[in-house]
């Protein structure tokens, strides 16, 4: 018991180290500009038809509930509001997170788990080639960048998803339906969605990259690497949304 809790803490302990590395590399040069390009396409346009998709899946869903919810009381021109500040705030950030780190962050660990078990990363740094600011560094910043542009596209699916489904469905008044959404969204929710996404870009890539360059064992530890790296990301972005709502509510959006 005692020996994994140590196994753990050392662990943690190298994270925060290969972060302070990554911080270094920053500034280091070369740049490697077709790397980033790389990485955003990867991540961005690749996981176009994903995020559309879930992210319109998820606003038709909750407006369903949400016009079941108001019915009772005759407030059905509530669900466009509803709808679109819990897409901005909450729905959007979380599902684009989860679909990302189905999609990228396991494919993410498992490429660095591969070269690192058929010791590309040792023949790498062989020859003086970081790979955290060759490997590591373009995928990080690129999931920074990319996270809340796809946030900003789940969320836009979502609301109107959820526009068609409510007039299409339920015959509610789309001019009323409409001023009452913009009345209550405003630009702070869209923005607390989008700095969500972005914290949440930089945990996912880092985990799944640190959880891919400790992978050995072969085949297997591969596999297990990128099963824990989808794991704790996806704990972690959970448990970020939550810490980042309270901090953004009590101190910031007051």
């Amino acid at each position: 018991m005692g020996k994994t809790i140590a196994e753990k803490l050392e662990a943690v302990g190298q994270y925060f180290a290969f972060l302070g590395e990554l911080l270094r590399c920053l500034v280091k040069r070369p740049f490697r500009i077709g790397q980033y390009l790389s990485e955003i396409e990867l991540l961005g346009v690749n996981s176009l038809f994903v995020i559309i998709l879930s992210g319109g899946a998820m606003g038709m869903i909750f407006a369903l509930q949400m016009v079941s919810l108001l019915q009772p009381f005759q407030a059905e021109i509530g669900t466009g509001a509803a709808v679109a500040v819990a897409m901005s705030r909450e729905i959007a950030p979380v599902i684009t997170a989860l679909m990302l780190i189905a999609k990228n962050g396991s494919a993410m660990a498992a490429e660095l788990g591969t070269m690192r078990v058929t010791e590309q990363i040792d023949s790498l740094e062989s020859m003086a080639i970081s790979a955290a600011h060759y490997l590591v560094l373009p995928k990080v910043v690129a999931s920074f960048l990319v996270f809340p542009i796809l946030t900003l596209l789940a969320n836009l699916v979502g609301t109107l998803g959820a526009f068609v489904v409510s007039i299409n469905l339920y015959n509610i008044d789309s001019a009323s339906y409409l001023n009452y959404l913009f009345d209550f969204l405003s630009p702070r929710d869209i923005f607390m969605g989008l700095i969500k996404s972005a914290v949440m870009g930089l945990i996912v890539s880092t985990i799944c990259c640190f959880t891919g360059l400790r992978a050995s064992q072969g085949a297997k530890g591969v596999g297990d690497s990128a099963t824990k790296a989808v794991v704790l990301s996806s704990i972690s972005i959970l448990v970020a949304d939550y810490l980042l709502t309270t901090i953004m509510l009590r101190f910031i959006y007051r």
